[in-house]
């Protein structure tokens, strides 16, 4: 209940910021319609050439190296596009918490300026990405739960890296080690879980799905298809919010670590135990 109640007041502080800039909400859509493309550009070939199966462990060796090396592509370009629109939109989080009067176009700006700092962040974030991936393929039980393990833990240390190099302009390497020294000074050897946006957002989209099924029940093709329709377009606009409640949230974090500085809105109650002690 705890971690509930935490939850939900950090959610509503960081909605609370939301409501005066909800023009934000570009920044996400345009960083989901550019990660579709992206799927798009890699899907349809591979699903037209039949290749888009994983190699089995029988497979020749250019076949893994091709389907490898596909895979870390896509990682890249994907990666790219997240963490360009996510640093355009902590821009302009940052800008509202500093008291200013954010743009998308500004957080277009500055993300532009640090093209750099992504791409080879990007590349960092791709290549540990595969390195689960390949980990995972080779057993699928034990490699599941180590990939999942190392995960998590990658997660955790590399949390600040986006709004360290938004802010501090740093390189990835970096951002990286900065990153895993404001985690420690502030909460020590602690793991970033003491909230869970997602859970509480899944509850949310719970009447889009019993809605999915109630006009099923109904056999009627109009009210299914309406009825799926709002479902798609509710559940779009709550993915949506929830990205920009988690940038704000991140935001609000990094302040607080960097600086010991409490934004607006915020208790720092609350973000001194967004963090909470393994076990």
């Amino acid at each position: 209940m705890n971690k509930i109640y935490r939850t939900w007041s950090l959610m509503s502080a960081s909605w609370q910021l939301f409501k005066e800039d909800k023009k934000i909400l570009v920044l996400p859509l345009m960083s989901g319609l550019s990660c579709l493309a992206v799927i798009a550009a890699f899907a349809i070939p591979l699903f037209v050439t039949g290749n888009w199966r994983p190699p089995g462990h029988d497979s020749d060796q250019m076949r893994k190296v091709l389907y490898y090396g596909t895979l870390f592509v896509f990682y890249y370009c994907n990666y790219f596009v997240i963490v360009f629109f996510n640093a355009a939109l902590i821009s302009c989080v940052m800008t509202r918490m500093c008291g200013g009067q954010p743009s998308i176009a500004e957080g277009l700006k500055t993300a532009g300026a640090r093209l750099p700092l992504i791409a080879g962040w990007a590349l960092i974030a791709a290549t540990v990405g595969l390195i689960l991936r390949v980990i995972e393929d080779r057993s699928d039980k034990i490699g599941r739960i180590v990939a999942g393990l190392l995960g998590m833990g990658w997660t955790v240390v590399t949390y600040f890296v986006v709004p360290i190099m938004v802010v501090e302009r740093r390189n990835p390497f970096s951002a990286l080690k900065e990153s895993t020294v404001l985690l420690k000074r502030t909460w020590g050897e602690q793991l970033v879980g003491g909230f869970s946006f997602g859970a509480i957002f899944g509850l949310l989209a719970l009447p889009a799905m019993l809605l999915v099924v109630g006009v099923c029940f109904t056999g009627n093709p109009v009210a299914m298809g309406a009825g799926i329709g709002f479902a798609i377009l509710y559940i779009i606009v709550l993915a949506l919010i929830q990205s920009a409640l988690q940038s704000i949230f991140q935001t609000a974090v990094y302040l607080y670590a960097r600086n010991n500085e409490v934004p607006a809105g915020f208790q720092e109650e609350l973000l001194r135990n967004a963090v909470v002690a393994r076990g």
